[in-house]
C-alpha cells in the first residue's frame, strides 16, 4: 500500500504530522476522495487504528489522510499530552483543507472518520463544515459530563475538581500544566483518565511497542472533556449522511449514551451496533465485521 509521510500547518502556524495512503491501484494523476482520520483521547495515530487507514484504500478508490493530533505523537504543539476539543476540531478543518489542495486528491469528495474522542469531533465537523460529504463516527465520546460522572467515583469528583482548580492556579501563574495518569491499574487508589481495566490493557500494551506513548493527560484535557458535548450538533449533521459504530458493553464511552445520541440526528443516518468492549473493534473477528459495515458505508453513501 502507497504511503508517504506529510505534514501541514494549521491556521494556528502549527506543523501537524501523518501519513498518506493511495490505493495500490490509482493511476497516474488521478484525483481520488479522500477520508481524514485522527486518533482518539491522547492516542497516536499508530494505536489500533493503522488497520482502517490502509484497509480503506486497499478496498476502495480512495486516499486516506492520517494524522496525529496537536500535542501528540510526531505532531508538534505544547502542552504536550494536552487534548482540547475546540483545537482539535479546528485541526480537522486544517486537515481537509490540506487534503483538498493536493493534486491527487478530488477536492469535492472528502469524508470524515474519528474514533472515541475524534469520532465526538467529527459529529461537530460534518455539522458545521459542508466541504464534508459522508462520516464515521466510531465508539463516540458524545456527552462529556454524563461520560465523566459515569466513570470517576463520586468520591473521587472532589478530588478531580479540586486538581482542576490546582492547575488554573498554577497556569495563571506561569507553572506547567499538571498532569496525572492517562490509565492505571489501581483506579480506586488513584485518580487516572481512563479508569478501566480494558483502558489499561490497551494503552500500556501500545507502550510497549511506541515510545510515543505516553500514561500521562493533562488535567486540563480532563476538565474540557467534561464540559464536552459533541451531540449537541447532531441533528445539523443531515443531510450528510451518518454512520455511528457502537459497542453493546462499552464502559468507556458508555453505549447507552451514543444511541441516545444518535436518536437525534437526522437521516440519512445508519448505526452498527456490534457485540463487545469498547477497545474490542480494533482486533480480530470483530474488527473484521466493522471494517466491512464501514466500507459499505463508503460504497453507499460516499463514492457516489
Amino acid at each position: 500500500m502507497p504511503c508517504e509521510d506529510v505534514e501541514f500547518k494549521t491556521q494556528d502556524g502549527l506543523t501537524l504530522r501523518g501519513l498518506f495512503y493511495t490505493p495500490a491501484t490509482a493511476s497516474k494523476g488521478a484525483k481520488l476522495p479522500c477520508i481524514v482520520m485522527s486518533n482518539g483521547f491522547g492516542a497516536i495515530k499508530e494505536m489500533g487504528i493503522l488497520p482502517f487507514a490502509e484497509r480503506f484504500p486497499a478496498e476502495l478508490p480512495v486516499t486516506v489522510l492520517l494524522y496525529d493530533n496537536r500535542n501528540l505523537g510526531a505532531s508538534d504543539g505544547e502542552p504536550r499530552q494536552e487534548v482540547i476539543p475546540a483545537h482539535q476540531i479546528a485541526d480537522y478543518s486544517d486537515a481537509i483543507t490540506y487534503a483538498q489542495l493536493r493534486p491527487d486528491v478530488d477536492e469535492k469528495k472528502i469524508a470524515v472518520w474519528g474514533t472515541s474522542y475524534s469520532a465526538a469531533h467529527v459529529l461537530t465537523v460534518a455539522a458545521v463544515d459542508r466541504r464534508v460529504k459522508a462520516v464515521i463516527s466510531q465508539f463516540p465520546v458524545t456527552d462529556g459530563w454524563t461520560n465523566f460522572h459515569r466513570m470517576t467515583r463520586n468520591d473521587l469528583v472532589k478530588n478531580m475538581e479540586a486538581l482542576f482548580e490546582k492547575d488554573r492556579q498554577g497556569r495563571a501563574r506561569g507553572e506547567p500544566a499538571i498532569t496525572i495518569k492517562n490509565v492505571s491499574n489501581q483506579p480506586d487508589k488513584e485518580l487516572c483518565n481512563l479508569p478501566t481495566p480494558d483502558s489499561y490493557e490497551y494503552v500500556t500494551s501500545w507502550m510497549k511497542k511506541y515510545p510515543a506513548v505516553r500514561n500521562e493527560i493533562t488535567v486540563s484535557s480532563i476538565e474540557a472533556f467534561r464540559a464536552y458535548n459533541a451531540s449537541g450538533y447532531i441533528h445539523h449533521i443531515s443531510p450528510t449522511p451518518l454512520l455511528m459504530c457502537v459497542a453493546d458493553k462499552d464502559e468507556l464511552t458508555p453505549t447507552d449514551i451514543a444511541i441516545e445520541s444518535y436518536s437525534r440526528a437526522r437521516e440519512p443516518k445508519d448505526i452498527y451496533i456490534f457485540p463487545g468492549g469498547h477497545y474490542d473493534g480494533y482486533y480480530g473477528e470483530t474488527f473484521e465485521k466493522v471494517i466491512a459495515y464501514q466500507i459499505g458505508f463508503w460504497k453507499k453513501h460516499f463514492l457516489v
